[in-house]
């Protein structure tokens, strides 16, 4: 009987939220249901006590922070400043202007790690320029899709705080061990970008000799110092000091944040009303993300306490192919989810179900960590669902279709699947790094 109940958890919340439901009171009103009828009132002496346990986790207090030193970032005009500065340094090269969004995105990742706001700012201040100089559509959409979503993978990524939680890792190993990847991604997509452009040089054009020539010289290195060193030495703060062991990622996380403010004051983008709004941004994002927290957590009580998790693991362990079919269907299911669910949702719902049998099997959980954060990535991305195609078109000028955009994001798409297989067939590419600073 209780089996059974596990089984029809999930038709039930799916069920839900295609009717439009809010996520969070979804997965409360569905654990409440399910709860109460699998395990009677005492439902009730179980909840509180794994509420408590999980919201009292040190390493959650890093979210907001994180957050708010993204959006305070955002709103200092740093972005603005980049995308200026990058385009002109790589203006003359064909394709230049799209090698520049992508090493903004990286840099963006880097400092605020949100993708919504990294596509939408890239999108509102560089796409049309892009369009005026005759860029293709397609690459250009493909271009700020795939650049915005690098704040999934590059840290102080917030997924990879949330998967350090949830799945019971050191949060600064997973920063450690995403760098080389969102570094070796960042360059997939800069060898795509400029094969395209000595291919279809017309379709990504560089600046004319007369605008290169006005730029060049010493003011273009004084306008590239001031827009990268800024932002550089913050990721530097942040990021030292976790893995130089200074300070832990909820501290460093306040290091960003107060570091983000200072950098909005130094360049006189810091008022009363900029900070309440930053605040009031800060708050709403958190409280989504902790709600869904709540949520989640009691669904994932009750789907565990119907012996719903040793459904998961018999069905797993009865795939073919072994360890690497196991790995592949978890893959696809966290794939597919990311159609439909944000990661925060995924995240909190799915993989404290998946952690528990993923490291009883045996699996390196920093690596499956990774792998997971790659994966959200391209999920984002994946026509016709993907998230960040949606931010993009909400930005995008009207002569830019919807048909161009899916059809842009594809070479990218391929780009992050040969990422992914890279990661999976060698490992080193996650765990060297960690190796090296923390000896595991």
């Amino acid at each position: 009987m209780t089996s059974s109940l596990a089984f029809i958890m999930f038709p039930a919340l799916v069920i839900f939220l295609l009717c439009g439901y809010p996520v969070a009171f979804t997965l409360g009103g569905v654990a409440f249901v399910f709860g109460v009828t699998g395990f009677g009132l005492d439902f009730f002496t179980l909840l509180p006590m794994r509420i408590w346990t999980r919201m009292t986790s040190s390493t959650l207090t890093a979210v907001p922070m994180f957050m708010f030193m993204g959006i305070m970032l955002e709103r200092s005009g740093m972005a603005e400043d980049l995308l200026d500065t990058m385009s002109k340094l790589f203006g003359q090269m064909r394709g230049g202007m799209a090698i520049s969004v992508i090493i903004v995105g990286g840099l963006l990742a880097a400092s605020t790690g949100i993708v919504g706001a990294t596509v939408v700012t890239m999108g509102i201040i560089s796409l049309p320029v892009m369009l005026k100089r005759k860029y293709n559509h397609g690459l250009a959409a493909g271009t700020f899709s795939a650049s915005g979503t690098l704040g999934q993978i590059i840290p102080p990524s917030i997924v990879l705080v949330l998967l350090g939680d949830i799945i019971g890792v050191s949060v600064g190993s997973l920063f450690a061990a995403a760098v080389l990847p969102g570094i070796f991604l960042v360059g997939l997509y800069m060898i795509f970008v400029i094969i395209y452009g000595l291919v279809r040089p017309d379709a990504a054009p560089g600046l004319s000799k007369e605008e290169w020539e006005s730029i060049r010289g010493k003011t273009l290195f004084i306008m590239v110092a001031k827009a990268l060193l800024p932002p550089a030495f913050l990721i530097v703060a942040v990021l030292g000091s976790i893995f130089f062991g200074i300070a832990s990622p909820t501290e460093a996380a306040g290091i960003g944040a107060i570091g983000a403010t200072i950098l909005a004051i130094v360049k006189k983008k810091f008022n009363l009303t900029v900070l309440r709004e930053v605040m009031q941004t800060t708050t709403r994002l958190s409280s989504m993300a902790f709600m869904i927290l709540l949520g989640a957590t009691a669904f994932g009580l009750v789907f565990r306490g119907l012996g719903g998790d040793q459904v998961v693991r018999g069905f797993l362990e009865n795939v073919g192919g072994g360890y690497w079919g196991i790995l592949f269907i978890v893959m696809l299911i966290l794939f597919l989810l990311g159609f439909f669910l944000d990661f925060i949702e995924i995240t909190f719902i799915v993989l404290p179900i998946l952690a528990p049998i993923l490291i009883d099997m045996g699996f390196d959980m920093v690596w499956v960590s990774i792998l997971i954060a790659v994966n959200f990535q391209t999920s984002f991305l994946t026509p016709p669902f993907g998230f960040a195609l949606f931010f993009l078109k909400g930005v995008s000028p009207p002569e830019m279709t919807t048909l161009e955009i899916y059809k842009g994001i594809v070479p990218f798409v391929l780009i992050q699947l040969i990422g992914l297989a890279l990661i999976i067939l060698v490992p080193k590419i996650v765990t060297w790094l960690p190796f090296v600073i923390y000896g595991y």
